[in-house]
């Protein structure tokens, strides 16, 4: 029975081995006689343990060994593995969003959710910025494209990245690791092993980080866009019976970032977009597109950010049957502190401008499965599953404007506080505000075996929904992106206003008096039942066929955060989706190729967005239905063992994400029919190569190269087809290599690694509302070549 405990858990004890993109290092079947033949990989994108060549869903797999390999373990760094994951980076992780198949949600409200589910260790993530950490002793990560509500829940509209740490083992061993890179990057982890009985273990990881960054702040006169990081995990393994398996696991890890500072990369552009003047570039470094590394800011960006939490999961065996049960409970607290005026300070025309905003969270869940044995007709798996969320945040802006006095000269800029400037004044705002999801759900999916080739699968998920927002604000002076006051007697007057016949921005203005400091408070909850059909063929012993539909849900919404007006409060309706899917598995050459291939259509009907509505009488952009997309395209993965230490690997995704109606309220300009969606390259591929050459000697020598590739994309959906443009993101390749000395026994190793070989410069996000119209780059790591050396010690 313990055999059947493994094989149906949600957390495989070890990843054999790994597929699609990454470089693969296969797992040795001592019962394979041919040596070119890679072990079997296993994935848990059904709830149990299974091949990845006889799972009917479009799964790319990344061990933890070529995560560890990357300029830091991440997702952002597994973006550039997998065609259809793409990664949105920002100022604060809180901003930060993931993107598969050209779908996700990148929104500042607090009372927003993700399109793409986070789950670690078979613990969902509520917040898609608690998985934007370091990923330290990872077993693997699986990437499910794709709608996978029926089995993961209403966050997975558009897909899941599934990751699976290291489990204790009943023997001792650890290693140690070391890294440095240049620009004083430095790194260190570690993870030992420890048996505690007959049946109990222990394995216990550390890790820790800094860097100085890639951004110089000409202000400070210092390095910026780096980090510190830190943090511990324990995880606890017990196997008495071959009818029970116990793990409890516990982390805490603690981030401080500088990072990531606006770069101005352009200079100053009217809205059409034409080259302008303005006095706030002579404060201003040079503007150098995606080659800009320098900034003048006198508030450093930062994010302050800690993590935490606890698990227990129990498998019972209940006859032939596992029970499984997943108890969690995380806390998150994140700090955003930014300089939202991109100058050294306050002039003449051009207002400092400083936020800060301490967000604190936590999620308790609960998830219960039942799972019958996988081999016979109909095996299925059943469950429920119990969701808790709730997140506050205290936004604090604080501006500092003044004007000219007279006879202050107009060819220069003239500083707040100075001879020429009449007395600053200093408006500022604070608003307090919150959510709270809860989310109940009972699902179940199986699987018929029609005959010994041939098997079809259904799945069905109930979910009930219920949120709850609150939001106070208090401006006791306004001024450029403060709004008056906000709460629940400034609402009250606002529908009272609105039932007289006032405009809507007429009457948000005027409600502005009747403040009370009660928190306006909302709430609404939906019902909905999602699903998946499939049917799964096998053409013959290599090559495997199916054809699946699911229907995706993501949860209601509000758009709640620091400016919330009386326009702002109505309900985010939910989005669903339609998705249809055509696959082939191949496993080819006795094992020693395998090649995978999809298709797919997808159309979401109340996509959440960003996009262009009327807020207090004037177009902005905020989070509401943008109304109908659709995504369809065509991913290819290959994995090619070529010889005993030879792996090639290749990965390429071709993407048509757009618009088909968009919902613009009156007064606001419409995105138009057939616009691409942000983020979502029409071709974006990778390749990589390893190579170990063996010398007979004390160390063999480890070669390898690998390359990924994207086709322009937009990084600003928006109406305006000037934006559209300025904020596009051209094609880029990358081109990374590496080589080692290896120790014949796996023992140690040493490698030399060089990022961005030909030193390709990029963004990886674009935005507008720069000073005096320009635009704002964000510039990552991975923009710049740069070199390091890893050394590696097991035992």
């Amino acid at each position: 029975m313990k055999s059947m405990l493994r094989t149906s858990s949600a957390l495989p004890l070890a990843a054999l081995a790994m597929v699609a993109f990454a470089g693969p290092a296969y797992a040795q079947d001592t019962a394979n006689e041919d040596e070119n033949a890679p072990g079997e990989i296993v994935v848990t994108a059904q709830k149990r343990s299974e091949n990845v060549q006889e799972v009917p869903v479009a799964v790319s797999v990344l061990s933890g060994e070529r995560l560890a390999e990357a300029s830091r373990p991440s997702i952002e760094s597994a973006s550039q593995m997998v065609p259809s994951l793409n990664f949105l980076k920002s100022g604060t992780t809180l901003n930060q969003t993931i993107f598969l198949r050209g779908v996700g949600t990148a929104t500042f409200s607090i009372a927003g959710e993700p399109s793409v589910s986070t789950v670690v260790d078979g613990v969902v993530y509520s917040r898609s910025g608690e998985a934007f950490s370091d990923m330290v002793d990872v077993a693997q990560m699986e990437v499910l494209r794709g709608p996978q509500g029926t089995l993961f829940g209403k966050n997975a509209s558009a897909g899941v990245i599934n990751i699976t740490t290291q489990m204790p083992k009943m023997e001792f061993g650890g290693n140690l690791e070391a890294s440095y890179f240049d620009r004083n990057e430095f790194r260190l982890k570690g993870a030992v092993n420890l048996p505690l009985g007959q049946d109990l273990a222990a394995r216990l990881t550390a890790f820790y980080g800094e860097y100085d960054g890639n951004i110089r702040n000409t202000t400070t006169n210092e390095w910026v866009n780096g980090y510190k990081h830190w943090g511990v995990r324990g995880q606890f393994l017990y196997e008495p019976s071959d009818d029970l398996r116990l793990y409890l696991a516990a982390d805490y890890y603690k981030n401080d970032d500088d990072c990531c500072a606006d770069i101005i990369a352009t200079g100053p552009l009217t809205g059409a977009g034409a080259p302008t003047t303005s006095l706030g570039f002579l404060a201003l470094p040079a503007p150098l597109g995606a080659d800009t590394r320098t900034v003048a800011q006198n508030l450093v960006t930062a994010t302050k950010e800690e993590g935490w939490g606890v698990s227990f999961q129990g498998d019972f065996a209940l006859g032939e049957h596992t029970l499984t049960s997943i108890t969690a409970y995380r806390g998150w607290d994140n700090t955003e502190i930014r300089d939202g005026d991109w100058l050294d300070r306050a002039y003449v025309g051009f207002a400092q401008l400083h936020d800060s905003g301490p967000q604190t969270s936590n999620t308790f869940t609960q998830e219960l499965r039942l799972t019958s044995p996988a081999d016979q007709t109909l095996s299925y798996v059943l469950g429920a599953f119990f969701s808790r969320a709730e997140s506050e945040r205290t936004f604090t802006r604080n501006v500092i404007q003044c004007t000219a006095a007279v006879g202050a000269p107009t060819t220069s800029l003239v500083p707040c506080g100075s001879t020429f400037a009449n007395a600053s004044t200093t408006p500022s705002g604070s608003a307090t505000f919150g959510s709270t999801f809860k989310n109940i759900a009972v699902f179940g999916q199986a699987t018929y075996k029609l005959s010994d080739t041939a098997r079809f699968i259904a799945g069905l998920r109930y979910t009930h929904d219920n949120l709850s927002v609150f939001h106070s604000r208090r401006s006791p002076l306004t001024g450029p992106g403060i709004q008056p006051n906000f709460d629940q007697g400034v609402y009250n007057e606002y529908v009272r206003l609105l039932g007289l016949g006032t405009a809507p921005g007429a009457a948000a203005t005027a409600a502005a008096a009747l403040s009370n400091g009660v928190p306006w408070t909302s709430e609404t909850s939906n019902d909905n039942l999602s699903g998946k059909a499939a049917f799964q063929f096998d053409l013959n012993d290599d090559t495997m066929a199916y054809v699946s539909y699911a229907r995706g849900y993501k949860g209601p919404a509000y758009n709640v955060f620091f400016n919330l007006t009386g326009t702002g409060t109505n309900v985010i309706e939910p989005e669903t989706s339609n998705s249809i899917e055509i696959g082939m598995k191949n496993t080819l050459l006795d094992g020693a190729l395998t090649f995978n291939i999809a298709a797919y259509y997808a159309r979401y009907k109340n996509f959440q967005a960003n996009n262009p509505d009327l807020v207090a009488g004037v177009v902005v952009t905020r989070f509401t239905n943008a109304g109908t997309i659709s995504t369809k395209g065509i991913e290819m993965d290959l994995a090619w063992r070529l010889g005993r230490n030879t792996n090639l690997s290749a990965g390429l995704s071709i993407n048509d994400a757009h618009v088909v109606n968009f919902k613009a309220p009156l007064g606001a300009a419409s995105i138009p029919a057939g616009t691409k969606l942000g983020f979502a390259p029409v071709w974006k591929g990778s390749m990589a190569l390893d190579h170990t050459i063996e010398t007979g000697g004390f160390a063999n020598v480890a070669l390898g190269a690998s390359m990924n590739f994207q086709s322009s994309q937009l990084s600003l959906f928006a109406a305006d087809a000037v934006q559209r443009q300025l904020g596009a993101i051209p094609a880029y390749a990358l081109v990374n290599a590496q080589i080692g000395l290896v120790d014949p026994d796996d023992k140690w190793k040493l490698s030399f690694v060089v990022r961005n070989l030909f030193d390709k410069a990029y963004a990886a996000a674009i935005i507008n509302g720069g000073v005096s119209g320009s635009y704002r780059y964000q510039i990552p790591r991975d923009a710049d070549r740069y070199w390091g050396v890893t050394g590696r010690f097991s035992f």
